[in-house]
């Protein structure tokens, strides 16, 4: 936390995230709102931990930055008709990434706005911004449905259905359907059931008996044979493992509890580089290089040129969700596999610069640092410190 705590902009609230890759240099002063509300739900949960006597730290300190940021993301993110804007200047103006694509460019910044909305409404027993967060999810179920929805910097090419709609969307309702419950809304049992929902979803709709998930699905057999249909992206799938681990343990059911171990299990052996450890960024569904029919598009020049780069957020969310397996199922597979990405991690990503903190995100193949970019130019407050908090979570 203290690379964040450097971090917080006082002048005009909110989060500086623009920073090259070892941390040791900001970049541009833009605020992508998803860092935004990533933040405020790391800042959140760190003072709820803070005063379960889980961690030790300066409580007004941390309260001061997430009621900032709080402040500064109500102040500047929505647009008039209600969506959030994806990208803001320092001091919140509104800006477009792509001159003439227009503000509400990612249904994802709308999502993480929710999360982290969700986590402060508790910390702060604020009913009013839980009810803002309900506004801002039912808006985002709607854009979907209608086909409305955004998804910069990964636009869905016509012919294909996105798992990682609904997979934020069980992770949101999961998180907001807690919130629900601590305030005794009434919002609660359509959100819960939303996330069951959610959870078949993925299940019935992008996931194969194997246990491969299909990021890019399609019901024609021709695009079957593109990069996008093809390629398997390892991280994503884990990640998605413990919401889904998650939801099933809440309605007790043992056999989808199974199938995402299956899958955790299948995206860790796919996505393992044998040679020199580490998780791959993508793979083809046969293992190795992605490969297939390219269509065209900025996704396909990614999925090619950064296939096998180890990105740190994959291997936080590896640490956790074999953790929760493992406590879920005694499978013990899972439990070798914590202890060999755990060496890898720890060996890999953190920064040798112990003035600078927070991890080196980015590495090639072999783990030595890259400058490539792999997303949105950020270093994001939130895989790394979200998996550690869950783990003390899921041990303490």
């Amino acid at each position: 936390m203290p690379f964040w705590n450097k971090s917080l902009d006082t002048k005009y609230g909110g989060v500086y995230t623009c920073f090259n890759n070892d941390g040791s240099k900001l970049i541009s002063k833009e605020k992508f709102t998803w860092s935004q509300g990533r933040f405020l739900w790391v800042e959140s949960k760190l003072i709820s931990l803070i005063k379960e006597n889980r961690i030790k730290g300066d409580l007004n300190f941390h309260f001061n930055h997430a009621q900032q940021t709080y402040t500064f993301i109500t102040k500047n993110v929505f647009l008039e008709n209600e969506n959030c804007a994806f990208l803001l200047s320092k001091s919140g103006k509104k800006k477009e990434s792509t001159p003439g694509d227009g503000f509400d460019t990612s249904i994802f910044a709308d999502c993480f706005i929710v999360l982290g909305f969700s986590e402060f409404a508790k910390i702060t027993n604020n009913k009013e911004v839980f009810n803002k967060a309900v506004q801002i999810y039912e808006r985002i179920k709607h854009r979907i449905l209608a086909g409305t929805a955004r998804s910069e910097p990964y636009p869905i090419l016509k012919g294909f259905t996105a798992h990682s709609f609904p997979m934020i969307m069980l992770n949101v309702s999961q998180e907001l359907a807690e919130t629900a419950k601590i305030f005794n809304s009434h919002y609660y049992n359509g959100i819960l059931k939303d996330s069951i929902d959610y959870m078949y979803r993925i299940l019935d709709d992008y996931r194969l008996e194997n246990g491969r998930i299909i990021e890019l699905n399609t019901e024609n057999e021709e695009l079957k044979d593109t990069l996008l249909y093809r390629h398997v992206n390892p991280g994503h799938a884990i990640e998605c493992m413990w919401f889904v681990m998650k939801s099933a343990n809440k309605i007790k059911n043992n056999q989808l509890i199974e199938k995402a171990v299956n899958t955790l299990l299948y995206s860790l052996k796919i996505g393992w580089d044998e040679h020199y450890k580490g998780l791959y960024r993508f793979v083809d569904f046969e293992g190795g290089k992605p490969k297939g029919k390219k269509l065209g598009g900025s996704f396909e020049n990614l999925i090619e040129e950064t296939w096998d780069t180890k990105l740190w957020w994959p291997h936080s969310e590896a640490l956790y969700s074999t953790l929760l397996g493992y406590k879920l199922t005694g499978n013990q597979q899972l439990k070798n596999w914590f202890e060999v990405i755990k060496e890898y991690t720890f060996k890999t990503f953190p920064n040798e610069d112990k003035s600078i903190g927070e991890w080196i995100q980015i590495r090639d193949r072999y783990g030595d640092p890259s400058n490539r970019l792999v997303a949105l130019p950020v270093k994001d407050p939130y895989h790394i410190t979200r998996n550690l908090f869950l783990i003390l979570d899921l041990l303490l």
